[in-house]
């Protein structure tokens, strides 16, 4: 298996674990490719859920750039959900998981159709 594949199944185990989502693997591969190079790198490839300049990064590069979706509380409101669905005292929110559990939230899935 390759290092991407070994992150999927990672973060797919988070999903079924910590969150109580069975994941849809095809969407699953296809946030986490979506990332790029930001899941290989220990940084990039968490999200701080304390850190409000990482929630802005989240609304304004994912929810809006890359789900097309509109300004407005409503984000803010669905990333809360989302890391109260992960679990903030997780210390590892993983990138891809949080934006796959977002891309369910907002019912965005066709962005990577």
């Amino acid at each position: 298996m390759s290092k991407r594949d070994d992150l999927i199944a990672l973060y797919a185990a988070d999903l079924r674990d910590k969150c109580g989502v069975t994941p849809d693997m095809d969407l699953l591969t296809k946030v986490t490719i979506g990332c790029g190079p930001a899941i290989y790198n220990a940084d990039s490839s968490t999200v701080a859920g304390t850190s409000e300049s990482e929630i802005e990064t989240v609304k304004n590069n994912f929810l809006i750039k890359k789900l097309g979706l509109a300004d407005g509380p409503a984000l803010t409101a669905g990333i809360d959900a989302v890391l109260d669905t992960y679990g903030r005292s997780n210390r590892n929110k993983y990138r891809a998981v949080v934006y796959y559990l977002l891309t369910k939230h907002f019912g965005r899935e066709s962005a990577y159709a």
